[in-house]
């Protein structure tokens, strides 16, 4: 008669096994990683591209299977919906104000954000730039042109996109030298907007206003949304770099709360690290942002040319008080868009 056990030592060995297999496989599914980056409007194709080589590089780092997602819009606007419950583990920016907001409003980012990465916290810059008809048909070449009469601006609205605050600084910036003062300034600002027809949310609403739906003479554009557009509508559009611009730039932070809540810190951490890599620097340049390392910037010199900057801290003060006395309500903006 045969051992009882004789049969049953193969069951034993199945079942050990599939135990074993459903063990490695919850392993594997908790071990992947789920992000999600919420950015503002022309980063599109910059983050596709570097999802794509960050998910490499962290696969072949540690073994880790991560998915990311993105979501985009006006940066002020992308700020209120983090606030408001947006579950976004990192923030990639327009302006510095935006994640200052994640701090005063719910603390959902730390006060010291800025000190966590280099350049504070900031891996690319960027300016603004005049995008025109091919041609420039009605000659613009620098900001006083855009106050002329029968001159339409494409712009977005300053109270939904980061881009157009930059654009309303640089505007105001210039003509504060040129006229002398504020006052001036606010002449200059105020009789810009009187030649804005429509005001987008977002910065990728305006170019698409510009480009595909052919309004405005003259589009204020992000440097680098102005060279997509030339590549994509080359024989349409000419890229104008005004005499004096204003250095911008869009910052990132990991969301604290959110990382922490959902165990996700090391891997919004490494992935914003990974912007200042080789690679990540490099990824910005050919998207046509401005890298910060001199490697990069010597490979896409001839594309980002140098050009006479001024900062939002020399010009404005920094970003608190810019927006306290431009962007708040009642402030600059308002008194100006209202009565133009």
């Amino acid at each position: 008669m045969a051992d009882r056990h004789t049969f049953r030592r193969p069951f034993l060995k199945i079942a050990l096994a599939a135990t074993l297999a459903a063990a490695a496989l919850g392993a594997s599914a908790q071990q992947a990683v789920n992000l999600l980056n919420v950015s503002y409007d022309p980063t599109r194709e910059l983050y596709v591209e570097y999802n794509a080589a960050f998910i490499k590089y962290w696969k072949e780092k540690t073994g880790q299977d991560v998915t990311i997602k993105q979501s985009h819009g006006g940066s002020g606007k992308q700020a209120r919906s983090v606030i408001d419950g947006l579950d976004a583990d990192v923030v990639t920016l327009a302006l510095a104000g935006d994640v200052d907001a994640l701090v005063k409003n719910g603390g959902w980012i730390s006060p010291d954000w800025q000190k966590r990465l280099k350049h504070n916290s900031a891996p690319y810059t960027s300016t603004i730039v005049l995008v025109v008809r091919q041609g420039n048909p009605k000659g613009i070449k620098d900001w006083d042109d855009l106050i002329k009469p029968g001159i339409s601006v494409i712009t977005p609205n300053p109270k939904t996109s980061g881009g157009a605050r930059w654009n309303y600084l640089a505007a105001w910036e210039f003509a504060k030298r040129k006229n002398g003062g504020d006052a001036k300034a606010k002449e200059f600002v105020q009789a810009l907007y009187k030649n804005v027809p429509v005001l987008d949310t977002g910065a990728r609403g305006s170019s698409i206003t510009f480009a595909q739906r052919n309004q405005g003479d003259v589009f204020i554009s992000w440097e680098n949304e102005a060279h997509l557009l030339e590549k994509e509508f080359g024989s349409k559009v000419d890229i104008i770099y005004p005499s004096l611009s204003i250095l911008a730039e869009p910052p990132v932070a990991v969301v604290d709360k959110n990382v922490d809540r959902k165990g996700t810190r090391a891997v919004a951490q490494a992935y914003l690290e990974y912007l200042y890599s080789d690679v990540g620097q490099d990824i910005a340049g050919k998207n046509f942002y401005r890298p910060i390392s001199e490697k990069a910037q010597a490979k896409y010199a001839k594309q980002l040319p140098k050009l006479n900057l001024f900062t939002i801290e020399q010009a404005f003060g920094g970003w608190t008080k810019a927006d306290k006395d431009h962007f708040a309500d009642g402030g600059s903006f308002d008194q100006i868009y209202l009565n133009k």
